[in-house]
């Protein structure tokens, strides 16, 4: 998120309560902060069943953080394995 409103949301407390809510919707198996181009950035790792969930995750972080947001689907070795039996 810009280095603005990350501040404003670190006073105000608003970063920590969007994150909670999203940890507790989306229970991700893994959440990492670090920095990236020179923002705040956290990395989650979580099922998304539905692509129509993606407005549900990426809005708190738009409207009240001012965050990007990016979705990488990614793939367990089960599921690898499914795809690549439906290949050829």
């Amino acid at each position: 998120m810009p280095v603005e409103s990350g501040n404003r949301a670190i006073k105000d407390g608003s970063l920590a309560t969007v994150m909670q809510r999203a940890a507790q919707r989306w229970k991700p198996e893994a959440m990492h902060f670090t920095t990236f181009d020179g923002e705040r950035t956290a990395f989650m790792v979580f099922d998304l069943p539905d692509a129509s969930d993606i407005p549900s995750f990426a809005e708190p972080f738009f409207m009240e953080l001012n965050a990007g947001v990016e979705i990488a689907p990614a793939m367990n070795g089960d599921d690898l394995q499914k795809g690549l039996s439906q290949v050829g």
